[in-house]
């Protein structure tokens, strides 16, 4: 599966039929609940109104009237122990605390248990086949055996106080014959004594209608609702429409990440095949534009890479080429030298350009470990009046007609002249920047600092020709000299500004060059935090 919105879409499908097998299980779970509730909200009422009516009887009593009871309402009743019954704890608990349980034996047919007695611990246990008829017409005989014993003005009150006592779960009325909603055979049934049964408006429930005998009541039972349970086959059809519906969103969702996904392979294949110059359209502050932002990054840095290690190469050969050829001369000479002071003195040349050679090597060196990541950076407080100090003491000695000389020196505000940095390598840059001024002077070379709360400036400036304003940044640039007045002839390999740039960038600073005011010549400043809060390697992010 390459596509990521087949993977999406694969997952949800997983998670959703998981979700639709626990939503069956669930479903099934809660019918049964509902079921019990049902039975049980059917059957409490009357059970409770039989139990109540036991347990003021004697024995005798109570044996002749559950004789009655069966005969009447077609009911199995027994009068049983409730240590003989097998139930569990809780269920023992809630007989105990006076509620009615029903244990569903049959499709249609249950088991019904209500205490008696807590005294006694007598259970009435009744064994109902058809729960909605029986229990329906067991109610209106229990009702109407009830009320006969009030007079037929009291009779609507004691089937309300009934009702809220025993906690019937369905409605119970005392309404006249002429108000009922039945028709005219419906009627006379009624009046004749039967137990009519009607259905309710939407074909739902049903209504029992039974006459009062001895007064002008006709008693209603209901609406009984049928029992419905949830369809398990429903769930599943909602599935698959949220399925559906889900599928679609996710996949227009999808679909552009998928084309910006595919814009990013598309690209890096282009690169990965010679074109370093291939970008992808980098939008959008989501998780995929700042991966294209850091992609086009990525690009960027190892197109410049390569560029420069292109002209690495080319500029070493051409490098190596003018030194090697003076040795091969050297050589040639040193075979047909005539007298000791002749090769002695093409070997001094040799040895010149072997330790020019030898420079070359280790300027390269020095600019790879820069530019390849986070060098290995052990940053010290670095007195800057004595790192100034050992520079001028190792170059001034090297060109006799220039002065090297310090300028404003402006120390923090403490007096301090400390600052924190790699030691070996800003003395390196600082040596670079120094060489650099004295072979392009006239006369003069200046250096000075400034050390502030936060930052530090060190300057290098010269008497010399300057450097055009469109060439500055092109002199930081690897092995590359101008052909101005700031020439071949004045030596060197063309690194070491760019040295001087990357271990001023690994210190969290910049470097710059622009004219100087006083001498009139080039000034490079240097300017980096006076304390290494960061890292090396977190000034790449």
């Amino acid at each position: 599966m390459n596509s990521i919105f087949l993977r999406i879409y694969g997952g949800m499908l997983a998670a959703l039929v998981l979700v639709a097998l626990l939503g069956v299980l669930a479903v099934h779970l809660v019918n049964e609940v509902r079921s019990d509730q049902y039975r049980e909200r059917l059957a409490r009422g009357t059970f409770s109104l039989m139990a109540d009516n036991l347990e003021s009887m004697t024995p005798i009593e109570r044996r002749r009237s559950i004789v009655i009871w069966v005969r009447l309402l077609g009911i199995p009743l027994t009068l049983e122990p409730l240590q003989g019954q097998t139930l569990d704890n809780s269920v023992r608990n809630r007989l105990l605390s006076g509620q009615v349980l029903v244990q569903q034996t049959g499709p249609h047919a249950a088991k019904v248990y209500s205490l008696v007695s807590a005294s006694e611990q007598l259970v009435l246990v009744g064994e109902v086949q058809q729960v909605s008829e029986q229990l329906a017409r067991a109610t209106v005989f229990l009702l109407a055996d009830e009320l006969v014993r009030y007079p037929v003005a009291e009779q609507p009150q004691r089937l309300a106080r009934l009702k809220e006592e025993k906690r019937f779960g369905f409605e119970l009325n005392l309404t006249r014959l002429e108000d009922t909603k039945l028709d005219d055979d419906q009627r006379r049934r009624v009046d004749e004594g039967d137990t009519v049964m009607a259905l309710g408006k939407g074909g739902d429930s049903i209504n029992v209608f039974s006459g009062v005998v001895g007064t002008p009541w006709v008693l209603e039972i209901g609406p009984l609702y049928q029992m419905n349970p949830y369809p398990p086959h429903l769930l599943v059809l909602i599935g698959a429409l949220g399925l559906t519906l889900i599928g679609l969103i996710v996949y227009f969702l999808v679909r552009q990440l998928e084309q910006r996904l595919q814009g990013l392979e598309s690209a890096a294949t282009r690169i990965a095949n010679g074109r370093l110059e291939a970008r992808v359209p980098a939008g959008g502050a989501d998780s995929v534009g700042r991966l294209a932002a850091t992609f086009n990054a990525m690009a960027e840095h190892l197109q410049n890479s390569l560029t420069i290690q292109r002209e690495m190469v080319r500029a070493v050969s051409h490098e190596l080429r003018t030194p090697v050829a003076r040795l091969r001369f050297g050589l040639e000479m040193v075979g047909d030298a005539q007298s000791a002071e002749a090769r002695h003195k093409y070997m001094e040349g040799m040895d010149s350009d072997i330790e020019d050679l030898d420079k070359l090597l280790d300027e390269m060196l020095t600019y790879a470990r820069l530019e390849q990541g986070g060098p290995a950076l052990d940053f010290q407080f670095v007195d800057l009046d004595a790192l100034i100090d050992q520079v001028i003491a190792e170059l001034a000695p090297l060109r006799a007609g220039v002065r090297v000389e310090r300028g404003q020196m402006r120390p923090a505000v403490d007096g301090s002249v400390s600052v924190e940095a790699e030691p070996r390598y800003l003395h390196r840059a600082l040596q670079n920047l120094v060489s650099n001024a004295m072979r392009h002077a006239e006369t003069r070379v200046r250096i000075s600092y400034r050390i502030g709360n936060r930052r530090c400036v060190l300057a290098v400036e010269d008497d010399g020709p300057g450097v055009p304003q469109g060439e500055r940044e092109r002199l930081f640039r690897p092995f590359l000299r101008l052909d101005n007045s700031r020439t071949r002839a004045s030596g060197g390999h063309g690194l070491g500004l760019s040295i001087v740039r990357r271990i001023i960038y690994w210190h969290g600073g910049r470097a710059s060059i622009d004219d100087s005011e006083s001498l009139g010549g080039a000034r490079f400043t240097l300017v980096w935090p006076r304390r290494q809060t960061l890292r090396p390697e977190e000034l790449e992010q």
